[in-house]
């Protein structure tokens, strides 16, 4: 067990290399925050800065959002200083820079844990946002996330192997099949008592929406993270992602996503009555 009073020490480290630009936005630099991970050498840091690149860019964020470079002034000594090339942090560019060391070292066990809190305080504030929008409004918020997060989860598949639409649909089933305990895509739409026009994410509520789009988002990281190639195991890969959700809804004592309750409206109508609604207010 990691000693309190060296995460606490290490904590602390982190908060007092966290900086604030103009605007109030929060900010690491490479540099230092390449120090305080044990790096001997600036240089060997890079690679690291580079693979959370490449995790930011496929967990479809704009990757100017979190790494910048920019050039900062160092001591030289004799108190002369010079300009250096560096890199400007987010908190979230910090997260992914630390999931991808040696959690064997103190020093980023503790990193993980305190970039980890740092989010989730961000994800309970936007929470408490989330909590004041009305269902209806809840479930437009996710159906657009799940929409876009869909887009990078057949990005996923494709790199995968899963190339064409009759390849996709039947990796989407396997999602469903393991998310919903056995039902597929067709039978999910049946339960509901859909017309074959509308969409079954369509008719979803929130809570049924948000374990879908944490199946989404949760399959895409899986098959990028371990390299999964090849249809079949794409497929597989889909499918025990989603029994997991379920398994974990079952664990909390949630309703299972094929027993909760299918909405009235679709989500097209919530669209056009939020339009009349905007163009009353304008």
């Amino acid at each position: 067990m990691i000693n309190k009073h060296i995460a606490a020490q290490h904590h602390a480290t982190f908060e007092n290399i966290r900086h604030e630009d103009d605007e109030g936005n929060e900010f690491w630099l490479a540099r230092q925050l390449a120090v305080v991970l044990d790096y001997s050498q600036y240089r060997h840091f890079l690679p690291v800065v580079e693979r959370a690149k490449e995790a930011c860019k496929n967990s479809g964020q704009a990757l100017e959002n979190h790494i910048e470079d920019v050039l900062t002034m160092v001591e030289i000594g004799s108190s002369a200083k010079r300009q250096v090339e560096d890199i400007r942090l987010s908190r979230y560019a910090c997260y992914l820079i630390v999931q991808n060391g040696d959690p064997g070292k103190p020093v980023i066990a503790n990193g993980q844990t305190y970039f980890a809190m740092q989010t989730r305080r961000q994800e309970l504030a936007d929470d408490a946002k989330f909590t004041q929008l009305s269902e209806d409004e809840k479930r437009l918020a996710i159906r657009n996330e799940l929409a876009a997060h869909n887009k990078y989860l057949a990005a996923a598949a494709k790199d995968a192997g899963v190339e064409t639409p009759l390849d996709y649909a039947i990796f989407q089933d396997h999602g469903y099949r393991g998310l919903y305990g056995g039902l597929s895509a067709k039978g999910i739409h049946a339960r509901k008592g859909l017309k074959s026009s509308q969409k079954i994410l369509d008719h979803m509520g929130s809570t049924e929406l948000a374990a879908n789009l944490f199946r989404a988002t949760q399959t895409e990281e899986k098959l990028r993270r371990d390299e999964v190639h090849g249809k079949k195991n794409a497929n597989s890969t889909h499918f025990e992602v989603g029994q997991k959700v379920r398994q974990t809804i079952q664990e909390l004592g949630g309703t299972m996503p094929e027993a909760l309750p299918t909405p009235d409206a679709g989500i097209k109508q919530i669209e056009n009555a939020q339009k009349k609604l905007d163009k009353k207010k304008n």
